[in-house]
């Protein structure tokens, strides 16, 4: 398939800018594969499509205020730093986006608020730099600072600033391990009252770690979808997570469902040759499009995606590629909510 089949348009889409609440009050449009059957719930009711014994394979990755404002020394020059991802914390040092990139030079020291400072060490691209912050303190300290000097990473096409309230609503009720520049949408949805529910009918739980980065917002370029190459992140399965997983796999009676295409990247990254998911740690560029095997996901629960990105692309090899674009017309007509603050769909 080429780019540009995954191309359509959104202009006039009901794209929101905060999220319902509660979570759970978002809508929910239920894809049938088998039948190409299409139902509208509200995600509160998910837990009517889980039998006893399921598996939710879901993402506990936590996203951090990565979007640092402060001064150049001397000039004070008003300058922006993206915490992109951290290389040795040991040494504080950190990969950056920086604006404007034309006035940060190597050597050249960043204040940020009353106490934080950094000094540039490395150009890595046009507007990458590496960073290290010249503090004493441990690293639980620093982490401390960045949460009250940053603000949360809001995906780009979000036209507001961010506020307070996205540092817990721009966040799953899983989110414990921190690592994240943009948050695994389709978790956004569940309530602790919701999980608890789904826990109480039988569902096995499996949390996964994949640290999303700030690839997941770059685009496409190349119309030879072969040509594309996925940023790296960061993932982690326990052999706790495994076990569960391949309990289920092996049964035959029961599903695995992911929730998030973050999820389904991890699962379907560490698999053995004999079609189970395997523990591991590592990093994973995984890019998945039509057609494509998966070996892992049965089921899987994700939002609304943009136009040409990865995240539909994934989607469309899941639930095959015309079902799915007649769906997103349908979700259009019906006035569901588009992209990380939206509606959800489950795919079985």
């Amino acid at each position: 398939m080429k780019l540009t089949d995954f191309r359509y348009e959104f202009e006039k889409l009901n794209v929101p800018v905060h999220p319902v609440e509660p979570r759970d009050a978002s809508r929910l449009m239920v894809l049938n594969r088998a039948d190409k059957s299409v139902t509208h719930e509200t995600f509160a009711d998910i837990h009517k499509y889980f039998s006893r014994g399921d598996c939710l394979v879901y993402n506990n990755t936590k996203v951090f205020p990565a979007r640092l404002k402060g001064k150049k020394e001397k000039t004070e020059a008003s300058i922006e730093v993206f915490l992109l991802r951290e290389l040795q914390p040991d040494n504080k040092l950190w990969d950056v986006l920086v604006e404007p990139a034309r006035k940060i030079r190597i050597g050249n020291k960043l204040y940020f608020g009353e106490n934080l400072v950094a000094e540039v060490v490395d150009n890595t691209t046009s507007r990458g730099r590496t960073i290290r912050f010249l503090s004493n303190e441990p690293n639980d300290v620093l982490y401390e600072m960045l949460d009250e000097l940053g603000e949360m990473p809001l995906p780009p096409y979000i036209k507001r600033d961010a506020e307070e309230r996205d540092k817990e609503r721009y966040q799953t009720i899983f989110a414990s391990e921190r690592g994240a520049v943009a948050a695994p949408t389709a978790a956004m949805h569940f309530t602790p009252e919701l999980y608890q529910k789904l826990e109480q009918k039988g569902v096995r739980m499996a949390p996964i770690t994949l640290h999303i980065g700030w690839g997941t917002f770059r685009q496409v370029e190349v119309e030879d979808l072969t040509k594309h190459r996925m940023d790296s992140e960061n993932y982690y399965i326990s052999a706790e997570s495994a076990t569960k997983i391949n309990e289920v796999l092996t049964s035959r009676k029961n599903k695995v469902v992911a929730c998030g295409i973050s999820s389904v990247r991890a699962i379907e990254t560490s698999t053995t040759a004999s079609g189970h998911v395997k523990a591991a740690m590592g990093w994973t560029d995984k890019f998945i499009y039509p057609p494509y095997e998966f070996k892992i996901t049965e089921g899987l629960i994700t939002n609304f995606h943009r136009p040409e990105s990865t995240m539909l692309m994934l989607a469309a090899a899941f639930a095959d590629f015309d079902f799915l674009m007649h769906v997103y017309e349908e979700a259009a007509r019906e006035g569901y909510r588009f992209f990380s603050f939206g509606d959800a769909m489950l795919v079985i």
